[in-house]
């Protein structure tokens, strides 16, 4: 096998970490991170039109080929008329939504399922909320490997749907994605499928940094005042904040600004950040019994959550809540005012933003994005 152009490293503690069957760290059980030497401003981009693209920046060998359905590129979109509404100079959308199999999970899975595969796994295996399984079944039906998913009763039914239709063995359990996620974490260790969780294996987040090089170039390069990103498991979040690290240490951004404000948006139902962030803790109690529509956001216990709140805290950013009623009444306004077919998340995203501009946490003379990480169609049953 080709040796990887990449390292691996703890995001907390800076262990080094073996590349092959890495999981989380050995030392402090956080997150790790892959580490790549700088890639200079003006490098040539791969000539290709998906999340690829930014190949020199994502963990291929040389001359891999990846596992893609064309995942990526997507639009970012100019909303004015929604912008007046919350009260901001500029409002921009990035529609995740029109990712393969209708979420922002693909660009994970896609890279994640790429390792997995040059590795030899013999199936892969999740718990989810949703869009996670839904993903993983389409990369692994496109690797050929068998993939089983652990999902809440509760998940929308179009996305198990859509989880059975590629050809996923689909178990529907009593309770959240954190009872789920002990399941498949079981059911790993008898099959030796790799278990492929949100950020407990380190090449998920890889792919998703890949929405914060588009950011940039489709900013000119620029780095906007203001990122919302409707939070349950963290990985979004965190892969922006890891791009847009990346591409300033290898010269790439036009602007003095490295980050932007982040502003975590949660459902009142379940804010286990918003109500550490609050409380100035470093580190987020489990939240009991959550509950929301928006079912991407329904992550109890995020293995993220000191990276969450270190970002929220360097960026003197913002964590708030959102009400069902509020979510389901925004997730209306982003789609009448845009024509953008919104995900519950989205419209979380958009009231917490609307809240934060009226407290003074987010500037009225801001320009905005916010990430509609869904399409409202896998919701609708």
């Amino acid at each position: 096998m080709t040796a990887p152009t990449w390292t691996l490293r703890c995001s907390s503690c800076d262990t080094a970490a073996a590349v092959a069957g890495a999981s989380v760290c050995a030392a402090c059980g956080q997150p790790l991170f892959a580490r790549y030497a700088p890639v200079p401003a003006g490098t040539a981009l791969a000539a290709r039109w998906d999340m690829w693209r930014y190949a020199p920046f994502l963990p291929l060998t040389p001359g891999e080929s990846p596992v893609s359905l064309g995942e990526g590129l997507t639009p970012l979109i100019d909303a004015p008329a929604l912008a007046a509404q919350v009260g901001v100079r500029r409002l921009r959308i990035k529609d995740e939504g029109q990712n393969p199999t209708a979420s922002f999970k693909a660009r994970g899975m896609a890279a994640t399922v790429t390792r997995a595969r040059a590795a030899g796994v013999p199936g892969l295996v999740v718990p989810t909320a949703g869009n996670a399984g839904a993903a993983l079944a389409a990369y692994g039906a496109a690797a050929g490997l068998p993939v089983q998913v652990f999902a809440p009763r509760t998940t929308p039914r179009p996305i198990l749907d859509t989880i059975e239709a590629m050809g996923a063995t689909l178990v529907r359990i009593d309770g959240h994605i954190g009872d789920a996620g002990k399941l498949a974490l079981a059911f790993a260790a008898e099959t030796g499928f790799q278990a492929i969780s949100t950020l407990r294996e380190p090449y998920r987040v890889e792919g998703m940094k890949t929405m914060g090089f588009e950011l940039a170039e489709q900013s000119g390069w620029r780095v906007p005042d203001v990122v919302v990103y409707p939070t349950g498991g963290g990985e979004g979040t965190v892969g922006i904040w890891k791009a847009l690290q990346e591409l300033a240490a290898s010269g790439w951004l036009a602007s003095d600004r490295i980050q932007p404000q982040y502003v975590v948006a949660q459902a009142e139902g379940c804010a286990p950040i918003a109500r550490a962030l609050a409380a100035g803790a470093d580190r987020a109690e489990p939240w009991v019994d959550p509950v929301t529509a928006a079912a991407g956001l329904r992550v109890p216990s995020p293995l993220g959550d000191r990276i969450l709140l270190r970002i929220l805290r360097e960026t003197q950013g913002v964590a708030a809540t959102a009400s069902e009623d509020a979510i389901r009444s925004w997730t209306r306004r982003l789609a009448t005012a845009t024509g953008i077919d919104a995900a519950p998340e989205g419209g979380c995203a958009l009231s917490v933003l609307h809240d934060a501009v009226r407290a003074g946490q987010v500037s009225a003379d801001a320009d905005v994005v916010i990430f509609n990480t869904g399409a409202g169609a896998s919701y609708r049953e």
